[in-house]
């Protein structure tokens, strides 16, 4: 048995080997001290194996999902060994083999998946700085490819999919990559494009890849073929379910970077939960294929102004007269069935599994029912969209009882009346008693034997058992098989036609069960394209209803585009900090056009200056999901990219500063904003000494305003910045309103014109717990500055390491510099030594 655990152990040296043993998987030396820490099993030992006892551990069978889940959170992959042969013709050990991977980006099976959120296995081909990128959501069967330019644009696609799983070539170096949850290095040979090509051509039965307008990204191409492979890999199986690719081309949405999607906290908050939220606020879903595209559509608003057209006008459509409530109801007995279908498709769908989709497909007419007013192109397209299939729902119905078991193992899933074979072994299996009965009743009466019983034993089976005083009136039709001291018993050919079949009928039942089941999932995969895209339908209309919901319990409005370049927001809300705020939230405005690009914004610490800027880019955000927006009105041109520089965090790991991460940010902004382009930037300089900070925001502004021309909010504590408007008529000033009452600071957070008077700074201290003697101390201080008194000892100033200008260099520098001290005599030398000094003094 070990010689075969070792030989699978060397086919699979980076998964942990789940060894069937009976009723359980069992694991062995480094595998088990590994499952134990991870699993927090007991560790035992059993053998021993070069005379040292062989560590091992093991989890139940029935209950392995638990323990997979655990492992494949944590990043674990998994090789699941089964039993192949059968124990009573083997000869040694029953022979043993891998029938599946598990590993945290191949999962299907429910329990392992978390049903809000995409399960995405992603591969990287890298090329300079030009990323090929595959992933694919193997419990839907979505596949995507696209190219990026840059660590920085790839960094910003690895946060909006989070994949559970990366593959990337041996020879990348690359933290962002490497350090990735779930990161695991494949050799280079498996990105090799023209293998890619074959592979993909071999899945989809095509010639080429033209017709999904991908032959010109080879390293896309290269990173899908990787990851087909890996696929085919860890499932062992066919992947019928994945019929085709998908272009992703950045264009086609407004561009978050990483820093913007954790900034907007889009699905995480910063404390990385994911309370707060503004997925949290929106999702009012009602399945959850519903809830992963909602998501879906979050990390991707898209530029395409007629797609996002069409949603607002099916919203409003459903917001109507509140017609998304009938559209809810309906869609409420449907179930998850993309994953279902991905599981049928693999082979792996457990009976309840074909139980909710009989249910979610029988609900289809009903659906479609609450679609018939036509006022909305895309309702139209997606009510044609959730097709009908009632041959199926009555093939399911008739198939498979109401309440399946959870798996096929024991039987019983298969409903009486289906199939007239598997209905007789039934019958036999149960009713074998009653059939004894009625045989040793007619028995009786056609022998007149009135000691004629029916029996059964394990070794001898079924027999009639006769008196010796009656045994020589047996029939002659009987034969004798076993004589007892005071009884003879026989077999006759009908009881011996039901031996044969009570005693395998249960085993051939159980057998006919599973071939029936198997047919099932053969008829169910012949219309796997309608019904993958009767889901897609459903899952669409779900995030549009639970939108229209939105809209009217939230009281959003339909934003307007428009060509011309405007952001005009008319009392603008903040929809997470509105959902936790006891009092009315207080809505402002913002006005962006091509003659004030930029807002300067002034004012206090908690304010609400940061919670103005975010909430500006989440109504831009919503607009281009297609989404109504938390506003009383909303005009805007389409963005091409939304950037954020909010908060202050550091990089230690990577071995930046607070301020280098600021700065990088900051670069990253300034080189790739464009004047469609919508741009917060709060604080900017913060992070080092006042003059340079200054500095820097004084430039960055300008940069910002004068080069760029972004639609720019510029939030800031520098009062000097509130000059530039002066120097650039398309900044304006604003400023987040604040009073003073009895020594506390009152926040009104509203927005004004104008720049801030004061910044409240000594107040917030207050409020923040500062004891009242620092308190003291720095209100006096505050009034020396104001009134001009030194802030210092009298005395030079010391001098400030300049980091972005070069020095200047000192004369005597100079002229040392450019002394020959060799053709110096030594009187000479003394001389210009006084001379020196002189000078310097």
């Amino acid at each position: 048995m070990m010689q075969q655990f070792f030989q699978i152990k060397r086919e699979h040296p980076r998964q942990l080997v789940f060894y069937r043993m009976g009723d359980f998987y069992e694991l062995f030396f480094d595998d088990a001290k590994r499952a134990a820490e991870l699993l927090g099993i007991t560790l035992t030992t059993r053998g021993k194996s070069g005379g040292e006892p062989i560590p091992m551990c093991g989890v139940p069978y029935h209950a392995a999902e638990g323990y997979l889940a655990r492992l494949v959170k944590a990043g674990v992959s998994v090789a699941i060994a089964e039993q192949i042969g059968d124990p009573a013709t083997s000869k040694g050990p029953v022979e043993r083999k891998v029938v599946r991977i598990v590993t945290p980006g191949t999962v299907s099976d429910e329990a392992l998946l978390e049903e809000s959120r995409d399960n995405l296995l992603m591969a990287v081909a890298t090329h300079g700085d030009r990323f090929g990128l595959a992933y694919l959501d193997l419990s839907a069967g979505r596949f995507r490819v696209l190219e990026v330019s840059g660590e920085e644009a790839l960094q910003g696609e690895l946060e909006r999919l989070q994949p559970a799983e990366v593959l990337y070539p041996e020879s990348l170096q690359m933290p962002s990559i490497t350090n990735w949850r779930g990161a695991r290095s494949q050799p280079a040979w498996e990105f090799d494009a023209e293998n890619a090509q074959r592979q993909l051509n071999e899945q989809f039965q095509t010639l080429d890849l033209q017709g999904f307008g991908i032959s010109q990204l080879p390293l896309a191409i290269a990173a899908a073929g990787c990851l087909l492979q890996y696929v085919k890999d860890t499932q062992r199986n066919q992947l019928p379910h994945i019929t085709g690719l998908q272009q992703e081309r950045p264009e086609d949405s407004v561009i978050l970077d990483a820093a913007t999607r954790r900034n907007l906290e889009l699905d995480i908050n910063l404390s990385g939960g994911d309370t707060h939220t503004l997925f949290s606020v929106l999702e009012s879903n009602v399945t959850a294929m519903g809830r992963r595209m909602l998501r879906r559509w979050l990390h991707r608003p898209l530029t395409t102004v007629s797609v996002l057209e069409a949603r607002q006008q099916a919203i409003a459509t459903l917001r109507h007269n509140y017609q998304f409530e009938p559209l809810r109801d309906a869609l409420k007995p449907i179930g998850d069935m993309e994953r279902i279908l991905a599981r049928v498709a693999l082979r792996s769908a457990r009976p309840r599994d074909l139980s909710r989709l009989g249910q979610s497909l029988a609900a289809l007419p009903m659906l479609r029912s609450t679609l018939n007013n036509g006022s909305s192109e895309l309702l139209t397209e997606l009510q044609h969209g959730c097709s009908e299939f009632p041959d199926t729902v009555d093939l399911l119905q008739r198939a498979v009882i109401e309440n399946p078991p959870v798996v096929l193992r024991d039987g019983g899933v298969i409903a009486d009346g289906y199939d007239e074979q598997l209905d007789e072994l039934r019958k036999i299996s149960s009713n074998a008693g009653d059939y004894l009965l009625e045989i040793e009743r007619r028995e009786r009466e056609l022998t007149g034997l009135s000691s004629l019983k029916v029996g059964y034993n394990r070794v001898h089976g079924y027999y009639i058992e006769i008196s010796k005083g009656q045994a020589e009136r047996a029939p002659a039709a009987y034969v004798r098989r076993q004589t007892l001291k005071n009884a003879e018993r026989y077999i006759t050919p009908e009881l011996k036609e039901f031996e044969d079949k009570a005693l395998s009928s249960k085993s051939r039942a159980l057998a006919r069960e599973k071939l029936l089941y198997e047919q099932l999932l053969d008829q169910l995969n012949a219309l796997l394209t309608q019904l993958q895209a009767s889901a897609a339908a459903i899952a669409q209309l779900d995030v549009l209803a639970g939108l229209a919901e939105r809209a009217a319990s939230l009281d959003l409005c339909q934003p307007e585009f428009v060509s011309e370049p405007t952001l005009d927001i008319e009392a603008g809300r903040h929809l997470v900090v509105e959902s936790v705020l006891e009092d009315p939230f207080i809505a402002n405005d913002c006005l962006l056009n091509d003659q004030r690009r930029m807002l300067l914004i002034t004012g206090p610490n908690m304010g609400g200056k940061s919670t103005y800027m975010r909430q500006t880019a989440v109504i831009a955000l919503l607009a281009h999901i297609g989404s109504f927006v938390p506003a009383r009105a909303c005009r805007l041109a389409p963005l091409d990219r939304i950037f954020t520089r909010i908060g202050s965090a550091d990089d230690l790991a990577g071995g930046r500063s607070t301020f280098m991460v600021e700065m990088t940010e900051t670069a990253n902004i300034l080189h790739n904003a464009t004047p469609n382009s919508l741009v917060l930037m709060d604080e900017v300089g913060r992070g080092t000494s006042t003059f340079d900070g200054l500095s820097l925001a004084w430039a960055a502004a300008l940069q910002l305003a004068q080069q760029v021309r972004a639609f720019t909010l510029f939030s800031t504590h520098y009062f000097e910045l509130t000059e530039l408007p002066g120097q650039c008529p398309t900044m304006a000033n604003v400023h987040l309103d604040a009073t003073e009452h009895q020594d506390h600071v009152v926040f009104l957070h509203n927005i004004q014109e104008g720049p801030a008077n004061r910044s409240f700074g000594l107040q917030v201290a207050r409020l923040a717990g500062i004891p009242s003697p620092v308190l003291d101390a720095a209100n006096h201080k505050l009034r020396e500055l104001e009134q001009g008194q030194p802030a210092a000892p009298a005395g030079p100033a010391p001098a400030q390491t300049e980091l972005f200008t070069a020095p200047v260099t000192h004369p005597l520098v100079e002229k040392l510099q450019t002394l020959q001290v060799d053709d110096l005599t030594p009187r000479e030398a003394l001389q210009l030594l006084y001379q020196l000094k002189s000078e310097a003094n």
